[in-house]
């Protein structure tokens, strides 16, 4: 694939009537060939036996049971915090 150029970038940003600074034109095409550049590796991925996915909620998403731990320590996360009262982190009033 060949790199965009700033007159790239100012044809397309005039056909879609968007104005574009002339010194950021050249900055916009050096960004969007790198994004382009990616989408050919990507391309290149072998996906042969890959079933297409719409939407991530396609997938099967394994659940787990909604039951508490004891993976926080509530005293040490407390204990850098500049107040505490009661087991609750004490914020200053915004709202009068």
């Amino acid at each position: 694939m060949s790199q965009l150029t700033s007159d790239d970038i100012l044809s397309v940003a005039n056909l879609a009537r968007l104005k574009v600074d002339d010194n950021l034109a050249a900055d916009y095409a050096k960004d969007i060939s790198k994004i382009l550049a990616m989408m050919d590796i990507l391309s290149s991925v072998n996906t042969d036996g890959v079933a297409p996915l719409a939407n991530i909620h396609e997938s099967c998403q394994p659940l787990r049971q909604d039951t508490p731990t004891t993976d926080i320590d509530r005293n040490a996360n407390q204990s850098v915090a500049p107040a505490v009262q009661d087991g609750l982190y004490l914020v200053p009033q915004v709202i009068e």
